[in-house]
């Protein structure tokens, strides 16, 4: 959007870094800077010799970082910004020497100059071409994909991304629609949705699903995280935190899900004879319970009313130098 800063509010900012508790000299991963709120206060706390690597996909979140002033900004020493999605996590801080680190902090889903940028064809209330990329850079877009998509795929999209239960009717609609040409703009598939979708909650939009379907799609969202958390798991120093918020239920079930296998051992008879490679240990330790939002964030914040975060934290078990 021309002319105009897109402003993001950071979700659970203060409670996010201090369940991460940076040590001074720690070395830390904010895995989705997004407009850098996080970073800045994690960079806030750490000394001379502390270590902030952070990774983004979106080129504007990059050309944002740009923009804010040294000090505690992102010009700083002990700062670097990556572009990549946080997927390829291990291989990015291997390639600059980084075995293990004190924290890893990932706020998940899109944030709000994303969403407010007509340009970026994520959100339905905005008329716009139908990108939907968080990396703009590679990858097909969301109308590229509806244009050639088999109406299964779609319809298997829609109802395992969105949970969209008139996932059928909509598929049947937009490949109906596309032999007339091609679906271009966020207008046009939210009213092909709205056509589609006979009833819907109170308050939301008939297209709300569908359209954080696609987007989950075409970014690979849940594969990425599925990807980075056994990377975490291997990149923490014991004590280390692993920070994760989550902003709907299928990302917050993959994140409760996996640290819960990680915090469990297997209690198996004594003189069994299994390889000690077989067994199951405690890898992390679950921290407190999850977190949501206060009143007065989501007063002042709506989106983040959807918001979760949970906190795990690993043990010196199966830990290697």
């Amino acid at each position: 959007m021309s002319g105009t800063t897109l402003q993001h509010v950071t979700v659970l900012q203060n409670e996010a870094v201090a369940a991460l508790a940076p040590r001074e000299n720690g070395v830390y991963v904010d895995g989705t800077f997004g407009r850098g709120g996080h970073s800045r206060l994690i960079l806030s706390r750490l000394g001379p010799t502390g270590r902030l690597y952070a990774f983004d996909r979106d080129p504007a979140a990059h050309a944002a970082s740009q923009s804010v002033p040294t000090g505690l900004g992102f010009a700083d020493q002990r700062f670097e910004l990556i572009h990549e999605s946080f997927g390829g996590m291990a291989e990015a801080l291997q390639r600059r020497n980084v075995a293990h680190v004190d924290g890893v902090l990932l706020d998940l889903g899109v944030s709000s100059p994303q969403l407010d940028d007509p340009g970026r064809g994520f959100s339905f209330r905005h008329d716009g071409p139908l990108d939907m990329r968080m990396d703009t850079t590679r990858g097909i877009s969301a109308e590229e994909w509806l244009a050639t998509a088999p109406e299964e795929e779609i319809r298997e999209v829609i109802r395992e991304y969105g949970e969209e239960r008139f996932a059928k009717q909509i598929a049947r609609t937009i490949v109906a629609a596309r032999q007339r040409g091609r679906i271009r703009r966020t207008g046009e598939l939210a009213s092909l949705v709205g056509e589609a979708v006979r009833t819907r909650e109170p308050g939301q939009h008939p297209a709300t699903r569908s359209f954080q379907a696609i987007r989950i799609f075409i970014n690979q969202e849940l594969e990425e995280l599925q990807i980075v958390l056994p990377q975490c798991v291997k990149l923490l120093k014991p004590e280390g935190r692993l920070v994760v918020i989550s902003f709907h239920s299928l990302e917050d079930r993959i994140v409760k899900r996996f640290m819960a296998h990680e915090a469990k051992a297997d209690h198996l008879p004594d003189r069994l004879p299994v390889r000690a490679g077989e067994v199951n240990v405690a890898k992390l330790t679950l921290v407190g319970r999850a977190i949501k939002p206060s009143d007065e964030e989501v007063a002042a914040n709506p989106r983040s009313r959807s918001a979760i975060m949970r906190v795990a934290e690993r043990t010196h078990v199966a830990w290697s130098h």
